[in-house]
């Protein structure tokens, strides 16, 4: 096959994006497929001199105004049996320039668009904001093909569209880093205690995400200060991410286990990967995800997932998975969401080691489900099908 990937432009310092791209372009080379990757590059945004006002229209200048025209010129010398792939749903102001070839969408989320119509009550979305989306949304109802990350994505996608696609297909995400389990679980605790300066020989409560406000880190904060106050716990809170924004901040210094609660940003892949291995327990509440790349990662390390319990959260995680019910937005609910919640923290630190050891195994072997390998059979299979029957 001959592949064009259109992918988000570098200077947008996207994290996971990157990284499925290039996963897709790795792999479609692995097995013999030629492949390029199409993205604008900064001609306007080089000149915002890191004004982040200026960075973010000078951009949209570069993407919808500058790139299309690249494109539209590089068409002319493409072969007309290359596949189109869009490596993002966000990224459908590009799909009109091909929309009469072959081509697919790779859908992760729709919560931007959520929001952005009304409909996530914890999200408000500015004017300007409103118009973007219904931008990118006029720009993905012209494509024909989908492939979805989950079942609840592929919900979401089909209630966005005028008509129904030719295919809208699910393929969950593979892993794209080598996670497993440590083979000495209190070797790597030791290890990561002297890098960080923090006693983790006791083990310690994980959380790993952003601070967008669907990933629910303040619920983090929340549940594990309602166990320290429940439980007299005493193992650390770890939240990996972005730098905490005031409100974390300001919320953890009011803990009465603020000295256990522990901020950390800028690891690498393979701290990450330590981490994971070395938790007692993930906790990951959040209210709405696309897939959610935390859980398998954790569960792949060998470390047992605490997560909402609903899709596509439950559909990630399975029978494998611990649950809490998603925290609710009525504050008269939240006292006793955060109870519940901090039983359920206690109950799996509480497992005898055979029912943790059984419950890590069979963690394990859900996560391989996710594999990179069958993403991409998965993927390779749809590419050709889209192509022979044009």
């Amino acid at each position: 096959m001959k592949i064009v990937l259109f992918t988000h432009p570098s200077f947008l310092r996207y994290q996971s994006m990157p990284r499925f791209a290039q996963m897709i372009v790795n792999g479609m080379h692995s097995k013999g497929h030629e492949i390029k990757a199409w993205s604008p590059k900064p001609f306007f945004f080089k000149w915002a001199l890191n004004k982040p006002k200026l960075e973010k229209w000078f951009g949209y200048l570069d993407q919808f105004v500058v790139f299309p025209i690249q494109v539209k010129i590089r068409l002319l010398s493409t072969d007309k049996n290359t596949l189109f792939v869009f490596a993002d749903n966000a990224l459908g102001p590009w799909v009109p320039l091909v929309s009469n070839r072959p081509h697919v969408v790779h859908c992760h989320d729709f919560l931007a668009q959520q929001a952005a119509l009304g409909m996530l009550a914890e999200s408000k979305t500015a004017k300007t904001g409103t118009y973007y989306q219904s931008f990118i949304r006029w720009g993905y109802r012209q494509a024909e093909n989908f492939i979805c990350i989950s079942k609840k994505t592929q919900t979401d996608l089909l209630s966005f569209l005028d008509k129904k696609p030719k295919t809208a297909r699910v393929v969950y995400n593979g892993l794209n880093q080598n996670f497993s389990p440590a083979d000495n679980v209190q070797e790597v605790r030791i290890q990561l205690s002297s890098q960080f300066n923090i006693d983790l020989s006791q083990g310690f409560l994980l959380h790993v995400g952003g601070n967008a406000f669907y990933k629910n880190k303040m619920g983090v904060l929340e549940i594990y200060d309602q166990w320290n106050q429940d439980f007299a716990g005493q193992i650390p809170l770890l939240l990996i991410g972005e730098v905490p924004s005031e409100q974390l901040k300001t919320f953890a210094s009011a803990s009465a286990a603020t000295n256990r609660i522990h901020f950390i940003s800028n690891i690498d892949d393979k701290q990450l990967q330590l981490f994971y291995q070395a938790a007692s327990v993930m906790v990951f509440p959040s209210l709405y995800e696309g897939f959610g790349w935390p859980i398998v990662e954790a569960m792949a390390s060998g470390t047992l997932v605490i997560t909402t319990n609903e899709d596509p959260m439950k559909e990630v995680a399975g029978h494998e998975g611990f649950y809490v019910a998603k925290r609710p937005s009525n504050t008269e609910e939240l006292l006793n969401w955060k109870k519940k919640a901090a039983q359920v923290v206690e109950n799996v630190l509480q497992l005898s080691p055979e029912q943790e050891n059984l419950a890590i195994a069979a963690s394990v072997l859900r996560s391989k489900l996710f594999s990179a390998e069958e993403f991409m059979d998965a993927i390779e299979i749809a590419y050709q099908e889209i192509l022979e029957t044009k």
